[in-house]
């Protein structure tokens, strides 16, 4: 299976200028654990739920006066929507992350790989697979 054919589409991003308040409302809004941030159509960080706990409540700044930029994690870990499904859980964990942003052959992000995307993607019967989809299911 190939990773587009189990991943998120329409993914959004957000700018690095955008306020901590407007990442947490949209997380919330779209019921997600991190946003890409992009600028001039690249990929730049992510933040995610635990880096605005972490980095931005913790730092002894003004959280309302804190961005993406401030918080988001700079490197970021992707995959290609043509590759091997397989191949891209091998990297989430061996890179320790729960979501993956993919890109397309022309390098334009086209959507996110979770845990609860590739738990979803396996077959029935499984029960680590199950016991994860489970876990990862949207809250309502």
């Amino acid at each position: 299976m190939k990773v587009k054919d189990a991943m998120h589409r329409g993914v959004e991003w957000v700018s690095p200028d955008a306020p901590l308040s407007e990442c947490a409302k949209r997380m919330r809004e779209h019921d997600i654990g991190a946003l890409p941030v992009g600028q001039d159509d690249k990929l730049v960080g992510m933040v995610t739920d635990r880096d605005i706990v972490c980095r931005g409540l913790t730092n002894g700044k003004e959280p309302s006066k804190l961005t993406a930029r401030d918080v988001m994690t700079p490197a970021i870990i992707w995959c290609r929507s043509e590759e091997e499904l397989d191949d891209a859980t091998r990297i989430m964990e061996s890179k320790r992350i729960r979501r993956l942003p993919v890109i397309d052959e022309n390098k334009r992000m086209v959507g996110m790989l979770s845990l609860g995307d590739i738990s979803h993607a396996r077959k029935s019967g499984d029960l680590p697979g199950e016991v994860l989809q489970a876990v990862s299911a949207h809250h309502n």
